[in-house]
Order: C-alpha cells, then sequence, then structure tokens
C-alpha cells in the first residue's frame, strides 16, 4: 500500500486473518465497555509482538477532559512499562478512525501502523478529513488500514447515538430514536461472536 494514500485495503482480506480478527475484536470489546461506562464507544488495543501491550477506551465524559481518548489512555499504558521507542515496532487497531488529535500524537511516537474499523467523517485524521498519517512535512508517515469490523464498528456508535447523553453541553431528547440496524449494502447487523 503506498502510505501517500488514503486508507486502501479489501477489508474482508484482513477480517479472514485471524491475527488481524482477534486484536480487532479485542479493540471492539473496549469499545463496548466504554458503551456500558456511558462513553462514545472507541475501544482500542496496541500490539507489540504479537502481544496487546496497551488498552484504551475512551475516558472524555467521565473525566470532562477532551483528551481522555483510547489512544491516549493505551499510550500511556504502554509507557509505564516500555520506552517511546517501542512504539514504533507496534501496531493500534481501534474501532474508529483516530481524530486528528490522536492521528497527530500517534504520528509523534511514530506508531508503525493503524488498524480501524469506521472512518470519522467529523474529526478523523487518517483520511476521514485530514491526512496527518501521511503528511510529509512532519515525522514519518504511517500506513493505515480501514474497514475492518466494519459495521461492528458502526453499530457501537448507532448503539451510543440513540441514548441520552446527560454530559452533552445541551442534551437532545432522543425517547424516539429506534436503531438502525440496516446498512447501506441491504445487510443486517452483524455479530462480532
Amino acid at each position: 500500500m503506498d502510505i501517500g494514500m488514503e486508507a486502501e485495503m479489501i477489508p474482508s482480506t484482513l477480517a479472514d486473518d485471524s491475527r488481524h480478527a482477534y486484536f480487532m475484536k479485542q479493540a471492539l470489546l473496549m469499545g463496548e465497555k466504554a458503551l456500558e461506562s456511558g462513553e462514545t464507544p472507541v475501544g482500542c488495543v496496541l500490539v507489540h509482538n504479537d502481544q496487546i501491550v496497551g488498552y484504551g477506551m475512551n475516558d472524555t465524559n467521565r473525566s470532562m477532559n477532551g483528551t481522555r481518548h483510547a489512544e491516549f489512555l493505551a499510550i500511556a499504558e504502554v509507557l509505564q512499562t516500555y520506552s517511546k521507542s517501542v512504539l514504533q515496532s507496534t501496531d493500534l487497531y481501534v474501532t474508529v478512525e483516530p481524530c486528528v488529535m490522536c492521528a497527530s500524537a500517534l504520528k509523534q511516537y511514530r506508531i508503525r501502523s493503524v488498524y480501524y474499523g469506521c472512518t470519522n467523517d467529523r474529526f478523523g485524521g487518517t483520511g476521514g478529513v485530514l491526512s496527518l498519517h501521511s503528511d510529509p512535512s512532519i515525522d514519518p508517515a504511517y500506513p493505515v488500514y480501514g474497514g475492518l469490523f466494519q459495521k461492528e464498528a458502526i453499530m457501537l456508535l448507532r448503539r451510543f447515538y440513540i441514548q441520552e447523553n446527560e454530559k452533552a453541553p445541551n442534551p437532545r431528547p432522543k425517547k424516539n430514536r429506534e436503531l438502525n440496524t440496516k446498512f447501506e449494502d441491504g445487510s443486517a447487523t452483524p455479530s462480532t461472536s
């Protein structure tokens, strides 16, 4: 894959790889934990030498701190045990494309590669809005592979956004909303088992 291009791949190819599937399912489990605790359901794992060395899930609602994204928490966990240089040979599996803030941090830490579930059309930093991962003016580029368990990642977000969020700056009533389980291709909700 050309690093300068946006995330390109055939998601089923990676999803059929048991190693990638296992790590992405672990990220999805972290997203489920975030959802259960009232957080935007973004979860991730950092993988070094085929071992998970860091877990993260969003913690922005509970902490009231907008920088407590899943990626930052996973990096902080890794840095408790390892030097920052380990991130150069570490892969990130995350349910949602890293935002601009996280994509920049990942670039500065020189992450080896990023695998994500669904695109972040509002704040994405690896192709959804900006392409910080491949910007030649700052730090080396890193490859990005999108669409891994995409439908499962989207369903996590849909389940969150139909709920009431009392911690939102301007909470909106959502009593009559129903969970949309259909996708553009006509398929129904996938299972993550």
